[in-house]
Order: C-alpha cells, then structure tokens, then sequence
C-alpha cells in the first residue's frame, strides 16, 4: 500500500486538511487494514516488542498485522459486552504490547481511553489517584505483569466507587468475531467525538484532563506525516512511556498506518542506552525515533554497541522538554563516526492541547543552535551574541496551522526578536479540558489582537500554550514557560537558564537533575537552587559546589542564589513523564 497516497488524499490543492465526518482513529485504522489485506500483507510483520524481564539481551515478541487486529477485536468485542459508547476506559500497565491492543481496541469499541500507567511507577501515587478521581473510568484494562498492582491500588476503594478491571491477555482469540462497528450516539459527528483523554503530568499544576477528538488526532498525525517529510518504508523505535502524549501518539499513528513499531519500557532503557541504539542500527527501512533531550545526553555517556550502524535514521525527534546545545553537540560528536546524520536531528515542540506537535525544522539546516544576549532576553529582545546563551531551534510551524507570538497582556501579535507567549490555531487543538470550563476558555478560546501577518483567523479559537518564545529568522525558540518565569529585582530569569548554568558549574551535580525557582521575599523575589548530587559523587564535597554553584549563578546571571541545596539522586520532585517538576519542588521546599 501507498502511504504516502493514502495521507495525501486528505490535503486539498492548497494543503488544507478536510477530514470526513465519520472518520474516526477506528475507521481510519480498519480501512487501512483491509486495504493491506486485499493486498495480502496480512502475514507482514508490523511490532516488535523488547522483554528484557528475564535476560539481559531480552527476548523478541513479534506480531504480524492479522494478529494485531485480532488482538485489538478482541479487547473491543468484550468492551462492548461491558460498556457503553462513549464510556472512559483506563490503560493501568507498563509498555507492552497489550498497552498498544487495549489503546486501539477501546477506539474500536467506541470508547473513550484514558493511558495511564502501572500503580508501581515509584513516585506518583498522588497523580494516580488525582487523574481516576477525575477521570471516573467505568472499566480499567491491565495485562497479567500489572494486574495485582492494579486491583491492589483499588482494593481501598468502596465498591460503588471502584470500576470493572479487566485483564486483557486473558481473552481468548475467538472473542473478535463478536465485535461491531460502533453505532455513532447523538447528533455530533463522530470525528468530533472524543478519541482520548491525555491527563497533563501534574508538573505545574494539578492534572488536567485534555480532550482530543479524532478530528484533533488525526488532523495531527496528518501534519507531522506531511512537515516531517516522512519517507517509506518506515521503522519506528521507542521507548517513550505510552501514558504520555508523545509516546501514545506515535504509537497509534504507526499501527493505524500499519507500520514498523518496535519498542520497549522506558526502565529497559535507562538501565541501557545501548539497547535502544541496538534497534535504531538492526533492521530496515527509514527509521524514526522520538526523545526528550536527557535521552540524548545519557546515550552519549555510555559505550556505543558492536558494529552500530546509524545511517539509517533519517528522523530522531527531540521534545517533551527543552533541548540543549551541550545535549545535542555530546550526541553528535558521539554517534556521527557512527553513521549518524546531522540533519537526522529534529528538536521540535507540542503539547497535549495540541494533540502533540506544533512545530518541527521543515529546512535543510538542521538542528539550529544560536546564542542570546542574555542582557537583551531580560527585556524580551533577541539579540545574537557569541558568548550568549545558547538555545537550539525547534524549527518552523507544521502545516495547516498557525503559530504566532503574542504580548501576553495585549494580546497583539509581536514581531519577529520578541519574547512572547506562543499562540497556535488548527483543527488539531483539543476541545478542552474535562470539567474545566474557565481553564478551557482561557487556554482554547482566545481572539488574536492588534495582527501583523495577513491572513491570520480571526476567529475565538487560539489556544494560548503558556509558554514563551520567539520567533528569529523563521526559526521557533522557547525560551521559557510563563507561569515558571523567575522575576527579580525586575529583572526576568529563565530557570532553564539558570539550570543550564549550575549543571555546568560543578561535576558533583548529576547533569538535568536541577530545580530553579524563586519564592517570596521581604522586598523582592529570592532565587533558590535545588540541585542532585551525580551518583559518584561524595557528600563531602557538597560544600565545594555550592560556592561553584553561587559564583557562577552570580556571575552569569547577576542575582545572588538566596538557598542552594545540594540533594540526594532522584530526589527533586519530577512529573509522571520524568521532568523536573518546578511548582512541585517548591512547595516541598516551602514546607519543609
């Protein structure tokens, strides 16, 4: 089958999406189905998936289409035997091939899923049970490696308060034939119906439940299909957690589409780095890959496996946090003797309300790296300095959306060197967040003010992203999110900056593992460090960093640290998705 015809059937002349109202992610993925079974690619191997459970070398468990598709009709039939249409499913498991089945089998049951994770996951206990307090799942799908966690986690529960589970890998095969299609219920049009809820991770507030509509998904995965250029025959290796945006989204589009998948649980990777740069070098086709940016920095530390071959990556996407220069420059003096490409790094920027991508280089130069008066980012200002800041782009606006930056109180479009909020507009937005009316007309309904650019909707549909950026040389920088923003003596500082600054003033903090925010003082705001100590590294020489720490901070950023503190690793609060949870942080250390 041709993918790239079939993605292009749903761009008009001039590359506008028009989606029908009766597709969903169910529809889309059973058409393509029977599509590569009329061609007889039913046989062909589509997913592997890494155990590493009981060996080191892990153990290879592959499925061909016909098995996923059954697997997926299986889950769905016993769903529609339990549930109503539109009722909210829960995922409760770690990455498996389960996960992807239940996933997609709720979509083809006419349910809405709600990806979570195993109730073990150390340190997020709280956000579960935020996320099913708000959620009010009525079935809960695990696999058997999950499955005495998930009962336990509601054991506590009254009964009336507690939702069905049901262990997935225990179905029987021979349940698919009892599934059917899904009957549309009310008068909206099934593209519109929700496809997900993808609950934020809780890192600067309390987890919100985005609603993304197949219209929203699809849309999305139309656009990063068509700016990212992707090119066939496609293998996608992951082992991005399937609970968060970036990971599920990736996921569904490669076995909507019937593609490459191979992938594993992001403990496997953290204890190997090299077992992910094992898949990315075996096998064909054009690979693709996606990674938050700590990623690239620990697979640069480790020893690169025999015989790796890169030259086959042609797309490694960097998000779900900020990319840094010293990240992206370890990697690629690493792995480009390698066969690595540069070009093959693509630092890009999303967010769930926007399904997952906004933007993604879309030019030959690729990764951009520029430095920044740190002076002139004060004042909201670009100005290139070669002793700047450095910050990597993250490319260009994907297409069919928009993307402005905006004065935060005017709400007036800002030229091209400004610091403002990033706006973006398209039909791959979210309809907003579950039971939050305000924070939904805050965030999705906003009206562009005073306008530069032609051509610009003019309706009350921008989401405002709550992040700052800018915009310079037709290259997209985030500088900072709002909310996080450090103020003082009236001076603007970014914590990523001051971050960037401590994990580079002492070798006894473990490198991504610091928190930068500011509290409340007398007079002005007071800056406070947190900071983990790199797991070989002696507490006696705690000391010794905190003044490397304070001189440097000083130095580069012109404001005295009011507390720094040396921490334990993995002590700093971080997000269900592994980002250094800043509110989090500092209402611990205001507490304690």
């Amino acid at each position: 089958m041709d993918i790239q015809a079939a993605m292009g059937r749903f761009f008009d002349d001039q590359g506008n999406i028009a989606l029908t109202g009766e597709l969903t992610l169910a529809a889309l993925s059973e058409i393509v189905f029977q599509m590569d079974l009329a061609a007889g690619q039913g046989e062909r191997h589509c997913m592997r998936f890494w155990d590493y459970s009981q060996s080191r070398e892990g153990e290879p468990k592959d499925y061909n289409r016909t098995q996923i598709n059954t697997r997926v009709k299986v889950i769905a039939a016993r769903l529609q035997q339990t549930a109503q249409p539109g009722a909210r499913v829960a995922i409760l498991a770690n990455n498996s091939p389960e996960y992807i089945f239940s996933f997609l089998g709720i979509l083809y049951a006419g349910m809405t899923p709600v990806p979570l994770y195993d109730p073990t996951e150390p340190g997020h206990a709280h956000h579960l049970e935020a996320v099913i307090g708000d959620a009010r799942p009525e079935i809960v799908l695990t696999n058997s490696t999950s499955a005495a966690a998930t009962r336990s986690f509601f054991a506590t529960k009254p009964g009336t308060e507690r939702p069905r589970i049901l262990s997935v890998d225990a179905l029987p095969d021979s349940l698919a034939a009892q599934w059917q299609q899904p009957t549309p219920a009310g008068n909206t049009d099934p593209v519109d119906t929700p496809a997900l809820l993808q609950y934020t991770s809780g890192s600067t507030r309390t987890p919100a439940g985005v609603i993304l509509t197949h219209r929203s998904v699809i849309t999305n995965v139309l656009q990063i299909f068509r700016s990212a250029q992707v090119m066939t025959p496609l293998r996608m290796v992951t082992w991005l957690p399937l609970h968060h945006d970036m990971g599920i989204i990736v996921a569904a589009l490669v076995n909507v589409l019937g593609l490459q998948f191979e992938f594993m649980s992001p403990r496997d990777f953290i204890q190997q780095p090299e077992r992910w740069l094992k898949q990315l070098s075996e096998g064909e086709g054009h690979v693709y890959t996606a990674i938050p940016n700590f990623a690239l920095e620990m697979s640069a530390r480790v020893d690169a496996p025999e015989n790796l071959d890169l030259s086959k990556v042609v797309g490694l996407i960097v998000g779900s946090e900020p990319v840094t220069e010293k990240a992206v420059q370890n990697f690629l003096e690493k792995f480009e003797p390698y066969g690595l490409q540069r070009q093959a790094l693509r630092p890009s920027y999303g967010l769930a309300e926007a399904a997952l991508l906004v933007s993604t280089p879309q030019t030959e130069q690729r990764p951009v790296i520029r430095r920044f008066d740190r002076e002139a980012l004060a004042n909201n200002q670009a100005k290139i300095s070669e002793d700047g800041v450095p910050m990597v782009g993250c490319g260009q606006v994907v297409n069919a959306q928009h993307l402005v930056i905006v004065d935060p109180e005017t709400k007036a479009e800002l030229p091209e060197g400004q610091i403002g909020e990033l706006w973006a507009h398209g039909q791959n937005m979210a309809a907003g967040y579950l039971g939050r009316e305000a924070e939904t007309q805050a965030t999705f309904r906003n009206t562009l003010g005073e306008r530069i650019t032609e051509g610009l909707p003019e309706d009350d549909f921008w989401m405002a992203s709550g992040d700052l950026a800018m915009i310079v040389d037709g290259e997209l920088f985030i500088t900072g999110r709002l909310k996080d923003l450090i103020i003082v003596a009236g001076r603007n500082h970014y914590p990523q900056d001051v971050e960037y600054t401590v994990d580079h003033a002492s070798e006894q903090v473990r490198p991504y593992a610091v928190a930068a925010f500011a509290i409340e003082g007398d007079d002005v705001e007071k800056l406070i460090i947190l900071a983990e100590r790199d797991f070989d590294r002696s507490e006696q020489d705690d000391a010794a960093a905190i003044e490397a720490i304070r001189a440097a901070v000083t130095q580069n950023h012109g404001v005295q640290p009011a507390d720094i503190r040396i921490m334990d690793p993995d002590t700093i609060a971080r997000s269900s998705s592994g980002k250094i949870a800043r509110r989090v942080a500092k209402q611990r250390y205001l507490s304690s």
